[in-house]
């Protein structure tokens, strides 16, 4: 990882990014644009979206600068 990582999280999810890994495909845009858009200066919006459909769009993610992980309930 970088040292530019951008951390995204609400009580159920915690999404990172890593702009030192990404290939800038536009995956994640095309594939979850409510969440994902560049156009905003914090460009991803977890609350957009069921957790579900994040955590696959994640996983499309091809260079793993897109990292998910689920918040356990205590």
């Amino acid at each position: 990882m970088s040292g530019r990582v951008q951390v995204y999280k609400t009580d159920e999810v915690v999404v990172t990014f890593d702009p030192g890994l990404c290939r800038h495909t536009g995956i994640c845009l095309a594939g979850l644009p409510e969440v994902f858009d560049i156009r905003r200066a914090r460009w991803i919006r977890l609350e957009a979206a069921g957790v579900e459909a994040i955590e696959t769009q994640v996983a499309n993610c091809p260079s793993g600068a897109l990292t998910c992980d689920r918040i356990s309930a205590p």
